[in-house]
């Protein structure tokens, strides 16, 4: 099997798995494409004639820089092994299947024929009401809000949110610290199931799975709270 369509598998995988398969989803993809060592070979090997830009070829297996991403591909590059663009993240930049997707960046588009045929994402900066890809990560004080089965080509693609008091989220979406889960609708979220995030105060009814805040412990159980599901009032620890 070659790497295109070994590479083609292992995304359809993360796409099956949806937002929490982005760790060791992605891992997986950048092992397989920048793994092998070609050893003896320099980055000038890797170059393309008449190809210029902020970054640098690297042959297959060659470290990507913390804060770089892979933007393109020479599958002729380094004797034929393949060789890699790496280049500093910026927003809006297309980035190749398996390139790391570096903190405070979302991947919010998908071109399956991207990056000489292995695929390409673009990758955007963090920010309130973003539509991102499935399998983006979620950028630390983000959840997720909303889902478009169709969005990102086909892919899925999820709304992200700067948290607040009183938000809904989509089933899956992180607990910011601090946030405790108060209430559920079943269909929200498009089908997926939405949660209720509030910050957490004395007398709130917090729902089976809430995180309990430091400083603050479960008490009085309800059969009925939650939507039907159970709650619990946060009280003073």
């Amino acid at each position: 099997m070659n790497i295109r369509h070994l590479v083609t598998r292992l995304t359809a995988a993360v796409v099956r798995r949806g937002v929490g398969a982005t760790g060791a989803a992605l891992a997986l993809i950048a092992a397989v494409v920048l793994g092998g060592t070609v050893g003896g070979m320099s980055s000038a090997a890797a170059k393309p004639t008449g190809w210029g830009g902020p970054g640098q070829w690297s042959c297959s297996g060659a470290p990507v820089p913390a804060g770089w991403v892979i933007t393109g591909y020479d599958r002729t590059g380094c004797q034929g092994a393949g060789s890699w663009y790496q280049q500093p993240a910026a927003d809006g930049l297309w980035t190749c299947s398996g390139s790391p997707v570096v903190t405070g960046y979302v991947i919010t588009d998908h071109a399956q024929a991207g990056c000489n045929g292995i695929g390409s994402w673009r990758h955007n900066l963090a920010k309130d009401g973003i539509w991102t890809c499935s399998g983006s990560p979620v950028v630390t004080g983000y959840v997720i809000t909303d889902h478009a089965q169709a969005g990102c080509n086909g892919i899925g693609s999820w709304r992200h949110n700067l948290a607040k008091d009183g938000i809904w989220t989509c089933g899956g979406s992180p607990v910011v610290a601090g946030y405790v889960i108060t209430d559920r609708i079943i269909n929200g979220c498009n089908g997926v199931g939405a949660w209720r995030h509030n910050i957490a105060r004395v007398g709130l009814w917090t729902c089976p799975g809430s995180p309990v805040p430091p400083g603050f412990r479960s008490t009085t159980y309800s059969a009925s709270g939650c939507s039907g599901l159970g709650a619990w009032v946060l009280a003073r620890a």
